[in-house]
């Protein structure tokens, strides 16, 4: 199994956005209108976040992104690393991702249609820009991929398409579980430890998270170091200065911002 390294746990807050505003859905379904996507990712950069997420929901729905400008004004009062995904099918989609601020990348859509795009944007930029964003729904007795914000099945085993996207030179994943995603009733332990299982490479995980002792059940029967957060904290249910102390009490290692 994949231990947890001696870093320190990145509490990540990923930000959903639709039409240049924040929306939270529920398993990636019925997106609710929340606000300005930059007043929260500055509050959140402000409160200590490690990292911070930006994916355009309908981008690979309807063939373009708005995140350029959001990116472009983010990235002038934050400084900790950025991950942008939505759209992004090329190269060049990555090359003009990275030049306005952002960090990393994650392709979801673009990567199940042609896995070589891992590949090559791993030789072009690094494995550590390359994400691979996995939409993961339970179907039977095993986990299955879906694409386009989880519109679409694509039949592919999960499990199976981690050991390809490492193959093919992820650096990182980011799965989201869609039964668990806005539910705010724990994460799907039992996907990101059988994903954590086969696995090189670091896994960020999303979808389910409602209060601290979600973080706890996950972190301890995982060993991963990364969770992404969008509505425990979009809507106030626990602040991130909370959450890093509450995971401080149980003896787990968090960056600490000045007061």
């Amino acid at each position: 199994m994949a231990q947890r390294s001696n870093n320190s746990l990145r509490i990540i807050a990923r930000l959903d956005i639709k039409n240049n505003y924040l929306i939270k859905p529920i398993q990636l379904e019925g997106l609710r209108k929340l606000g300005n996507p930059n007043e929260y990712a500055l509050k959140y950069y402000k409160e200590g976040i490690d990292e911070i997420i930006f994916s355009d929901n309908v981008a690979s729905l309807y063939k373009r992104t708005y995140l350029e400008e959001i990116i472009l004004n983010a990235t002038k009062k934050i400084f900790v690393p950025i991950t942008v995904g939505g759209g992004i099918k090329s190269v060049k989609d990555v090359e003009r991702i990275l030049r306005i601020g952002a960090d990393k990348i994650f392709v979801n859509t673009a990567a199940v249609d042609n896995p070589n795009l891992i590949k090559e944007i791993s030789k072009e930029f690094g494995s550590q820009c390359m994400v691979v964003s996995i939409e993961a729904k339970k179907n039977d007795d095993t986990w299955e991929v879906y694409t386009n914000n989880g519109r679409e099945r694509t039949f592919k085993n999960v499990l199976d398409w981690i050991k390809e996207s490492i193959q093919l030179g992820a650096g990182e994943l980011f799965i989201t579980s869609i039964d668990k995603d806005g539910t705010k009733k724990g994460f799907d332990i039992e996907l990101i430890s059988n994903a954590n299982k086969i696995s090189s490479i670091p896994i960020i995980a999303s979808g389910g998270a409602g209060n601290s002792q979600h973080c706890f059940d996950l972190l301890n029967k995982t060993k991963i170091n990364s969770l992404a957060l969008g509505s425990i904290l979009h809507y106030n249910i626990a602040s991130i200065k909370k959450i890093k102390k509450d995971l401080m009490e149980e003896n787990f290692k968090v960056r600490i911002v000045n007061e």
